[in-house]
This record gives structure tokens, sequence and C-alpha cells, in this order.
């Protein structure tokens, strides 16, 4: 299993609207990061700088990377194209984190 750390931005104002958003997931999207090896995924927001912090366990980062190419997976993004820092595809500015410790 592949321990993956990641950060996104999220405009001022629309804590709660992602909130909500997330909370009410689509099933095609649930069953697409499934689908694509994403198991234990979590997202949380530092409130003072609006920082979104995700952590998702992968079975394979080749598999995961091909969720980008799902229809379910760009409608989403689209979804939240207005509450968050995207790229000109509407896909999340994302940076990955550098694992620096871990404890079972």
């Amino acid at each position: 299993m592949i321990r993956k750390g990641f950060k996104m931005k999220l405009y001022e104002g629309f804590e709660a609207e992602y909130e909500r958003r997330h909370n009410e997931l689509w099933p095609e999207m649930r069953q697409m990061i499934a689908d694509h090896g994403g198991h234990n995924y979590s997202i949380f927001l530092d409130k003072e700088t609006l920082v979104l912090y995700g952590y998702i366990e992968l079975e394979d980062e080749e598999l995961w990377k091909k969720s980008a190419e799902a229809a379910i997976c760009r409608k989403w993004w689209d979804y939240m194209a207005d509450i968050m820092e995207t790229n000109p595809d509407n896909s999340p500015v994302s940076k990955d984190l550098l694992p620096v410790f871990h404890l079972d």
C-alpha cells in the first residue's frame, strides 16, 4: 500500500460548501476512487490558510494516475472548480507532500 499526502487550496468563504459537497460525494465518484485503487481517503482543512491536506492509500500509483481520465473525475473537477484553485483543465492545483514519518 502506498500512502500519499498532498495539498490543495480552497477559496475564501467556501469552507462549508466544500465540506457539504464532499459529504454528498456522488456514488459514481466513490466507485471511481475504489476502482482506481484508492482507499482510506481523508481531506483536512487548515482554516487559517485555507490549505486542504489530503491523504489517500493507493494500491498502485500508475492505476491512480489513470483516474484523471475517468469522465466522472472530470465532471467532479468541473463541479469543484468554482470553490478552489484549479489548473486550466479544472483539475485541482495539487502539490504532493514529502512523507517524513509514519507509525502504525
